[in-house]
C-alpha cells in the first residue's frame, strides 16, 4: 500500500517578513532619537575636556608648591600672552587670547610648533617645566582638546604673583551648566585654575 504523506512545509511568508523589518525599522529610528549619537559623541569630548583640565591645574598645583621659584610663564612673552593648546598658524589667533577676559594680555595669543606642542618641558602649550618636579612630570605629554581646532581648544594665562587660569569651551548641551556655574567670569567657558578672573 502506498500512503501518501502530506508534507506542510514550514516558513514565513513575504508579509511576514516585511512586517517584522518595518517593526524592526521603527524600533531603531525611535532608539537613535532617544539616544542621539551626536549628542553622546559631543558629551564624551566635554567630559575629556573636563578630566584634561582638572589633571592640568592639579599638575601646575603641584607645580606651584613643589618649585622653590616657580615661573608660570615663557621667558621671551612672560605675562603678557595667553598660550594656546593649538599650533601656530591655524588661524586660533583671531581668537583674542581664547576666551578669557584678561587685559593684561599685549604680547596677544602664543601657540607652539607642532614637534613642541605637547612636551611637559616649558616648550610646549603651556610655558611650564613640568620635568623639574621632585616627582617627575605628572603627565607623558600636555592633553590638548579633543578637536583641537579653531573652535575647541585649551588656553592658558597665568600672572605674576603665580596664580593661573585654564580654559575649554564645552559644546554639548547636557554640560551648559558647568560653564554658567564653574566660578569664573566668563560663560561661555569652562574655567579652572587659581584665579578665575584672569
Amino acid at each position: 500500500m502506498n500512503k501518501s504523506l502530506n508534507k506542510t512545509e514550514v516558513g514565513f511568508t513575504l508579509i511576514e517578513l516585511l512586517v517584522v523589518i518595518a517593526i524592526v525599522a521603527i524600533l531603531s529610528i525611535v532608539v537613535l532619537l532617544t539616544l542621539n549619537p551626536a549628542e553622546l559623541l559631543r558629551q564624551a569630548r566635554d567630559s575629556n575636556r573636563i578630566s584634561d583640565l582638572g589633571t592640568l591645574k592639579t599638575a601646575l598645583s603641584l607645580y606651584l608648591s613643589d618649585t622653590q621659584i616657580p615661573n608660570l610663564a615663557s621667558s621671551s612673552l612672560n605675562f603678557t600672552a595667553c598660550y594656546l593648546s593649538t599650533i601656530q598658524g591655524n588661524g586660533t589667533t583671531s581668537a583674542k587670547c581664547g576666551v578669557f577676559a584678561y587685559t593684561g594680555t599685549t604680547g596677544g595669543d602664543a601657540s607652539t610648533t607642532q614637534d613642541k606642542y605637547r612636551k611637559v618641558n616649558s616648550q610646549g602649550w603651556v610655558p611650564v617645566d613640568f620635568s623639574k618636579l621632585s616627582i617627575g612630570t605628572p603627565f607623558g605629554s600636555l592633553p590638548i582638546d579633543p578637536s583641537n581646532n579653531q573652535k575647541f581648544f585649551y588656553s592658558y594665562a597665568a600672572s605674576s604673583t603665580n596664580v593661573f587660569e585654564v580654559n575649554a569651551i564645552l559644546e554639548s548641551n547636557k554640560y551648559n551648566n558647568v560653564m554658567l556655574n564653574d566660578g569664573g567670569d566668563n560663560t561661555s567657558a569652562y574655567e579652572t585654575g587659581s584665579n578665575l578672573t584672569l
